[in-house]
């Protein structure tokens, strides 16, 4: 295995701040001749403490190496957040993931970066450890638009109250969610309106509601749709999430396809109807509102 150029993270959802360190990173690894390097870690460490009260997770890990793999870092490595491993003290850390397993010429963290049993190191311990094992480490400064602080959690508050242009301004590309299209129930179809059925890892997503969204992964460039994420409280009482997709103009076998969802703008809040009658009659609204969207707005 060569030796890195290491970033560390958790890197949820890969926004402006994140870019910087892996652009920091690859710079160096370049200037070096080793290998660029992230380690970020699987469950998320709020997740394997907190449980389902820790924050929605903004991309699965499949989201998150893809996004960092089209950033240019040459390896993701995935360290599991094991019970074992939170109890590591801080030494053990740096002498049998960074030292002996990544084999670290050059780190880079945040500022504010905390690791080990009970987050008991810290940068200054990093650094002096560095001396002895033969790693430079240097912190970036918090990364800021409007004097605002970028962070995964700035990202969750903007996609809440539903504003996707400053979501896209925090991340520097629309908001996506990717997975495979999967057999559904054909109700959209049934009322005139086909869907693709997205399979979701996590059952909180951090938005809800009807949006404009543009689909990849369906061949060349982007496809316009409207796309409905959350519970559909007009069909079903089940507390599962469900992203479903309709495709403008389209009309082909897609089931077992990877493909990306963009949100582009929030139409509405998901609503409970009274019959399926009226939710065919929002859904028409939602396409003709969607459509002259896209009339309007050109998104990249």
């Amino acid at each position: 295995m060569r030796p890195v150029a290491l970033t560390i993270g958790n890197f949820d959802g890969v926004h402006r701040g994140h870019q910087f360190m892996i652009a920091r990173t690859i710079e160096v690894a370049r200037a070096r001749g080793i290998e660029s390097c992230a380690l970020t870690f699987e469950p998320h460490p709020r997740e394997f403490f907190a449980g389902d009260t820790a924050p929605t997770r903004l991309t699965s890990l499949r989201e998150k190496t893809e996004l960092l793999a089209e950033l240019g870092i040459g390896r993701v490595h995935v360290q599991r957040f094991t019970p074992e491993f939170a109890q590591l003290p801080p030494d053990g850390f740096i002498r049998h993931v960074l030292h002996d397993t990544l084999q670290s010429r050059w780190i880079l963290v945040g500022d504010d970066f905390r690791f080990g049993a009970g987050r008991a190191g810290d940068y200054s311990r990093l650094k002096t450890a560095g001396e002895q094992f033969e790693f430079d480490v240097e912190a970036i400064p918090t990364v800021q638009h409007e004097g605002v602080r970028i962070s995964s959690s700035a990202v969750r508050a903007a996609l809440r109250a539903g504003e996707l242009d400053r979501a896209r301004t925090l991340l520097g590309r629309a908001y996506s969610i990717s997975g495979r299209v999967i057999h559904g129930e054909k109700l959209g179809r049934t009322l005139g309106f086909a869907t693709a059925n997205i399979a979701l890892e996590h059952n909180r997503p951090p938005l809800m509601g009807i949006f404009v969204v543009r689909v990849r992964g369906l061949g060349e460039g982007v496809r316009d749709a409207v796309a409905s994420l959350g519970y559909r409280p007009t069909v079903t009482d089940e507390r599962r999430a469900l992203l479903e997709v309709h495709l403008f103009d389209f009309d082909a076998d897609i089931y077992g396809q990877l493909i990306r969802v963009e949100f582009l703008h929030k139409l509405r809040d998901e609503e409970k109807y009274p019959d399926l009658d009226t939710l065919k009659a929002a859904i028409a609204r939602d396409c003709v509102n969607a459509r002259d969207y896209f009339k309007r707005t050109t998104h990249g």
